[in-house]
């Protein structure tokens, strides 16, 4: 299973809280979390961009 998440700068520690705190079994095979930089999100729709598109 794969989730991806994208949110801004301010709430990425409360992102990653909830992960850990729902998905967290203490057995191998947890998984993951990758944390990395989003350039620019645009939405195709209404060619708005920056966070309000998030």
């Amino acid at each position: 299973m794969k989730i991806e998440i994208v949110c801004s700068d301010s709430k990425s520690e409360k992102a990653i809280q909830i992960i850990l705190d729902t998905c967290k079994t203490g057995e191998i095979g947890d998984g993951k979390i990758f944390v990395y930089s989003i350039e620019e999100a645009i939405r195709i729709r209404t060619s708005e961009s920056g966070d309000s598109v998030i």
